[in-house]
């Protein structure tokens, strides 16, 4: 039996249509004005919203974002056979300045940790921002990083190494 190799990307391609249709008829039924478009990058769509006024589709801390997140991954992969893609949505660069934002403020607080030698529990956070806090500080010399609690309440310590 033949195996088609680009079965694997068409799908992963349709993945992608059908998730930014989705979203469109989303920002479309909640009245804003955004443009929507996706990508594939490997095996990730991107969904991008792009426009003004789109605050109310990401929320406080991003909390809306995440839901729409779901949702929209929720749809693409219903009745799906077969793997699907990884799924991502960001509306106006949120995403990547909130990943610059906590890069600082981990960069900051281990520089204190580091100087003061007293080891600091940061505040509750979703595991993509944990990974943001422990990438960023696995690369300063003199201090580690773990995370401790449960979901949703885990969070990161970082600690004099």
């Amino acid at each position: 039996m033949d195996v088609d190799t680009d079965a694997e990307d068409v799908d992963i391609e349709a993945q992608a249509e059908r998730a930014a249709s989705f979203t469109k008829t989303l920002v479309d039924a909640m009245g804003l004005n955004g443009s929507v478009s996706a990508r594939v990058d490997d095996d990730t769509v991107l969904v991008a919203v792009d426009g003004e006024g789109l605050g109310l589709l990401v929320g406080p801390r991003g909390t809306t974002l995440s839901a729409i997140e779901e949702l929209v991954r929720a749809v693409v992969q219903h009745g799906l056979s077969g793997r699907s893609a990884r799924l991502r949505v960001d509306v106006g660069g949120y995403r990547e300045r909130r990943r610059e934002a906590l890069a600082a403020f981990a960069r900051q607080v281990a520089a204190e940790v580091r100087d003061t030698q007293v080891e600091r529990g940061l505040e509750p956070m979703s595991p993509p921002d944990r990974k943001v806090v422990h990438d960023t500080v696995a690369d300063i010399e003199g201090v580690a990083t773990s995370s401790e609690g449960e979901e949703p309440r885990r969070r990161v310590v970082i600690s004099p190494a």
